[in-house]
């Protein structure tokens, strides 16, 4: 990939060669100002001559393609990892700011000052359609872009789902219709198991809705987190690491991505000025050209890529600063009897379920041999100013922190085997917001 160039006053060039580049900076003709991507300033006057450049974004729900195309080569290509997991998160700070609500006694009621402007988008939807535009703006401001092209749905999934509908209708979620969540999820999952190993051979199976991110802490009621199981799959042990639901992530009857790219395609073509384009154009030209199906290389095509050198991709990816959980509860573990094995006391439970003496499992306590360590719930109480992924510089030279020791006082580099003292080092650039993948 080369490295973006913008003159003295911050207008973008046509991009030069690493070599060319380095060369700059050695001389001091040139200074670093973005990483991502590479970009320097001209500390001299230029004539700014530049050529016709086509951006291609394959815009997505979960990832972002985008291609640079000149007519000889591809200037930048690669892929956007958006960030996940924003609608629990969501849901867990409403959660929070609920129960407090209900704590605070003769609280003026606030409902009526909540108002939803002309346009409203929910939080988890806007982001993602600002991180788009974040792209697309950063890309701008390092290369000269004349032509832009986005690729939006071909098709509306709501109109597919029910051809007469229009107006108020596209505003009702999937739920609309169902007068309980859980009558809900029963209904889209078949009033079936849907674990693919069930071995319950009962005739009227209990069914009950489980939570697909217990695993990781999420507990919200959305219904992309809920999933129908029986009584003989929904159990604490297959609850815990080794068990089939820690980690599960079935593929549900959804069409979140789809859904998304209906309700913010044009507002992303009108926001930039692009020119839209189909999904089914871009295939047609990919197999024509027999390239390998990804999110960068549509995007390549989009953008009229076709027998000009292509750059190496670069992947990237949103990353968040900081985890803000200030607490996290370790579990007590015990000696299995039975093994002699440490496991931890939720394994050997007591079999008892929601006081259904029917369903109820066999008592494991019997078998809790010598206690080890007690359950406790640890708080955090300092963050440390450097995370892994940051880069920070030490003697003259760059570094990427691989971690902390000495609770904060020392930082492991990548390429020194020995930890250096945080206070001797200097930021750079902090890990968060679009950053590059690290493998």
């Amino acid at each position: 990939m080369k490295v973006c160039v913008v003159n003295h006053h911050g207008r973008p060039l046509m991009p030069t060669t690493p070599r060319k580049a380095r060369l700059l900076l050695k001389a001091g003709k040139a200074q670093i100002i973005q990483r991502i991507p590479f970009t320097i300033q001209l500390l001299y006057g230029t004539r700014g001559h530049t050529q016709p450049i086509t951006l291609g974004i394959d815009a997505g729900y979960a990832t972002v393609g985008y291609s640079a195309v000149t007519e000889k080569e591809e200037l930048a290509g690669g892929e956007l990892k958006l960030l996940a997991g924003i609608s629990e998160r969501l849901s867990e700070r409403a959660m929070y700011r609920s129960g407090r609500r209900h704590r605070t006694r003769h609280r003026q009621p606030r409902f009526d000052n909540r108002r939803r402007t002309e346009g409203w988008l929910a939080p988890s939807i806007q982001h993602k359609l600002d991180s788009h535009l974040r792209l697309i703006e950063r890309l701008c401001a390092a290369l000269p872009i004349t032509h832009l092209l986005i690729e939006v749905a071909s098709f509306d999934i709501q109109r597919l789902k029910d051809p007469d509908i229009a107006g108020v209708g596209y505003q009702q979620g999937e739920q609309a219709g169902f007068w309980n969540l859980r009558e809900y999820i029963l209904h889209r999952d078949g009033h079936t198991c849907q674990n693919p190993a069930c071995t319950n051979r009962a005739k009227e199976k209990v069914l009950q809705v489980h939570h697909l991110g217990y695993w990781r802490g999420d507990g919200s009621d959305r219904p992309a987190n809920l999933i129908t199981l029986c009584t003989r799959c929904h159990t604490p042990e297959n609850h815990l690491l080794g068990g089939f639901l820690w980690g599960w992530e079935p593929r549900l009857n959804a069409f979140r991505p789809e859904t998304f790219m209906s309700t913010v395609r044009w507002r992303l073509v009108e926001a930039v000025g692009a020119k839209a384009t189909y999904g089914y154009l871009t295939k047609s030209r990919r197999i024509e050209l027999a390239l390998p199906k990804s999110h960068a290389t549509d995007a390549f095509v989009i953008a009229g890529g076709s027998t000009q050198i292509r750059a190496e991709p670069l992947l990237l990816e949103q990353v968040r600063r900081n985890r803000r959980a200030l607490q996290t509860f370790y579990d007590a573990k015990y000696i299995d009897t039975r093994t002699d094995e440490v496991v931890k006391a939720q394994l050997l439970n007591n079999g008892r379920r929601t006081r259904n003496r029917n369903l109820n499992g066999e008592n494991l306590r019997r078998y809790r041999g010598l206690k080890l360590s007690k359950g406790r719930v640890s708080i955090r109480r300092q963050r440390y100013p450097y995370q892994p992924g940051d880069l920070v510089r030490y003697e003259g030279q760059v570094y990427r922190v691989q971690g902390m020791g000495g609770y904060g006082r020392n930082l492991k580099l990548a390429g020194r085997p020995k930890e250096v003292k945080a206070a001797l080092v200097t930021p750079v650039r902090w890990r968060k917001g679009i950053c590059k993948q690290v493998s």
